[in-house]
């Protein structure tokens, strides 16, 4: 799996997206679940659907992009395939030190965004941490291990302890990141409205502003046509206050991830499992809607 990924990581990137259109298709026509709850997910979001088309294809780029971004890329600047809109905001909340929050859905290339902060905004001793999820694949896990090692970047653990570790990031006044529209496994989240259809949605998000104080950006990276790079885009969050109950928080901040998502529906990842029962999950403790 390394030397695939050194290999493709030599193309260019607008040759791995063309690549990567063409794989996105393929497993749209090839597999029959998959588009049916793309298919589902984009009614369910009230998406016209010539809107959302182009995410077949999207889910492609972002998978044939990874080998350019996580070898094609390390030790290098990003340059000119990256541009920044609203990345004075970031400027701003770390000027006030009191920890800032990355929230992005799966939405364009999220990938590129911790690596843009890291490459502009923070530094070795004052990273941006990302959490993260390794690969069941052996082989991925050593090549994402090594693609994240880079300077004013670190990744912590989908577990208590790279619960802590966030926290402690914020406590220093340093940046986080995470992607809340992932089913977090039961017990660690609740249902909420998702694009009208309650969603399993985790609280980590919202409990670590609750109990840290930190500021609150959204983010998300925009690909751009033609393999020409990304736009990294940052706008501000709705506010989560301090003593709002679980269910309210996460619905505040699932409904910063639909506004996102609206903006650019080509380029969201209609075929995750959103709405999915979390795995142990007392079925009787669910709310009464059919999973697409």
């Amino acid at each position: 799996m390394t030397q695939l990924f050194r290999l493709l990581s030599r193309l260019p990137l607008a040759v791995l997206h063309a690549l990567g259109a063409l794989l996105g298709w393929l497993v749209y026509l090839a597999s029959a679940t998959y588009r049916r709850r793309f298919q589902a997910n984009v009614a369910q979001a009230g998406i016209p659907w010539a809107q959302a088309r182009p995410a077949i294809a999207a889910a492609g780029r972002m998978a044939a992009e990874l080998p350019w971004l996580w070898v094609g890329q390390r030790g290098k600047p990003l340059g000119t395939a990256l541009q920044w809109d609203g990345g004075e905001l970031i400027a701003q909340a770390l000027a006030e030190k009191r920890g800032l929050v990355m929230l992005t859905p799966h939405l364009g290339c999220f990938e590129i965004c911790a690596q843009a902060i890291a490459e502009r905004y923070t530094t070795p001793e004052s990273p941006i941490t990302v959490l993260y999820r390794p690969a069941r694949q052996a082989a991925l896990r050593d090549v994402m291990a090594g693609s994240r090692e880079r300077p004013g970047l670190a990744t912590a653990p989908a577990s208590l302890a790279g619960v802590r570790q966030m926290i402690r990031a914020l406590r220093r006044g340093e940046v986080i990141g995470l992607l809340p529209d992932q089913v977090p496994p039961d017990g660690l989240g609740v249902w909420a409205p998702f694009f009208g259809q309650p969603a399993y949605t985790m609280t980590l998000a919202a409990r670590l502003v609750q109990q840290t104080g930190a500021a609150v950006l959204l983010i998300w990276g925009e690909r751009r046509p033609g393999g020409q790079g990304f736009v990294v885009h940052v706008l501000p969050a709705p506010e989560i206050a301090p003593d709002a109950p679980a269910e309210a928080a996460a619905a505040t901040v699932n409904a910063a991830m639909e506004s996102l998502i609206r903006r650019a529906p080509g380029q969201y990842l209609w075929g995750y499992h959103r709405y999915k029962q979390p795995r142990g999950l007392d079925i009787g403790a669910a709310p009464d809607n059919p999973a697409p």
